[in-house]
């Protein structure tokens, strides 16, 4: 119980420090000040009455051992003396002596041992845990220039996170053109993340199939897989080190190129405002930038790699309106040459999309031009729409 209780601690305390911004914004330090407090409690409660069931555990067996002790004693010196030679019986109580401290040392740590299998309990459940699939299949290999169209399959898909829930996608069939821009929408929990998910197998298809120019994506390595795709996430990600190792951490491009894609984000001039350039630091999770330059950041991480599949997973929900329009139109002039997935809550963010895919409840609801589909008053498109006008 000890163990189970200090983790709790270190979590909210960890998450404290990468949230205190949000947490001074909102003023809520008394709150989670107090949730520290009353987890430190709970632990502090736990471990006093361990410790203390363990000294009055190692009190008990001291009196019950003195007891027995002294009984013996009295024997020992009720004995008639041609019973047992004295020397012996010296010798037995002196080493008896010396067995109280042993008998409490093992007994004591006999409780620590069952105290610290908690570590071993974890371990098995992590051991118990599913591994993904391999990264590398050595006789199924996708060719290099794959994938060179970007087209993508899907076909009767059905997904779900555990064997005991219910489908999250249920019958998803449909085909996404290459170098065509598509946008996904739909309300909380209609499985747009999920989709993206099981496009890169995050979440294996429970049935059904995803091909992605005439490739089995499961029938091929997930390093294989996921290196030819790139994806911008909601939260930027940004490691420590510097510039040149945040968008290029392989080392595979040249200095001309990774400019050339921060002149395209309009980072040049931010970067060379710093005279170690492409050397410049960068602080955990990217501490020294804003949000919307992070987001910048990874777009010319993407523009770098040139992937044929692009994926925006809500990618500008935590930027401003101008910062959005802007990421939109480095999107629209400089990814001619793949397909690009966007999922959004924003309308604007997916309005100029040359194909909208509207999804509730895990299944597909309209897929088809946003202007078609704005047009169809009736259409769940159109009525998202207005809901967004509406609240702006």
């Amino acid at each position: 119980m000890v163990g189970i209780r200090k983790s709790p601690i270190l979590q909210h305390f960890s998450e404290s420090i990468a949230g205190a911004p949000t947490i001074r914004c909102f003023n809520q330090e008394a709150r989670f000040l107090a949730k520290n407090h009353r987890l430190i409690d709970n632990y502090s409660r736990i471990s006093f009455h361990n410790s203390a069931t363990m000294e009055w555990l190692s009190v008990r067996i001291n009196l019950l051992f003195n007891l027995v002790f002294f009984l013996v004693l009295m024997i020992l010196v009720s004995l008639p003396r041609n019973t047992i030679n004295p020397s012996l019986a010296g010798l037995a109580a002196t080493y008896g002596l010396n067995l109280n401290i042993l008998q409490a040392w093992v007994i004591w740590n006999l409780c620590n041992v069952e105290n610290k299998m908690i570590s071993v309990e974890r371990i098995l459940q992590f051991s118990d845990i599913t591994s993904e699939a391999q990264l590398v299949i050595e006789n199924n290999r996708p060719e290099k220039e794959w994938p060179n169209n970007g087209t993508i399959v899907i076909q009767n898909l059905h997904v779900q996170y555990n064997p005991r829930l219910p489908m999250v996608l249920k019958d998803i069939s449909c085909v996404i053109p290459g170098k065509k821009k598509i946008g996904i929408v739909g309300r909380t929990g209609s499985g747009k993340s999920t989709l993206i998910q099981a496009l890169f197998r995050i979440v294996e298809p429970s049935s059904g199939r995803i091909m992605i120019d005439g490739v089995d994506i499961c029938s091929i390595g997930l390093h294989d897989l996921r290196s030819r795709l790139s994806i911008i996430p909601q939260d930027p990600t940004l490691f420590q080190g510097t510039v040149r190792t945040n968008l290029d951490p392989l080392q595979e491009h040249s200095d001309l190129e990774i400019w050339e894609a921060l002149r395209k984000c309009q980072l040049e001039e931010i970067i060379k405002q710093d005279h170690r350039l492409l050397d410049a630091p960068v602080i955990e999770d990217g501490e020294n930038w804003s949000m919307g330059q992070r987001q910048l950041v990874c777009l010319a991480r993407v523009l770098l790699k040139k992937r044929k599949i692009l994926v925006m997973d809500e990618a500008t929900a935590s930027v401003d309106t101008a910062t959005d329009s802007f990421v939109q139109k480095i999107i629209r002039e400089e990814t001619n040459y793949c397909t690009v997935i966007t999922v959004a809550h924003r309308i604007p963010t997916v309005i100029d999309s040359d194909l909208v895919m509207v999804l509730r409840e895990g299944q597909i609801l309209e897929f088809n031009s946003a202007l078609d589909l704005l047009k169809d008053k009736t259409s769940t498109f159109s009525q998202l729409a207005m809901e967004f006008l509406g609240r702006n």
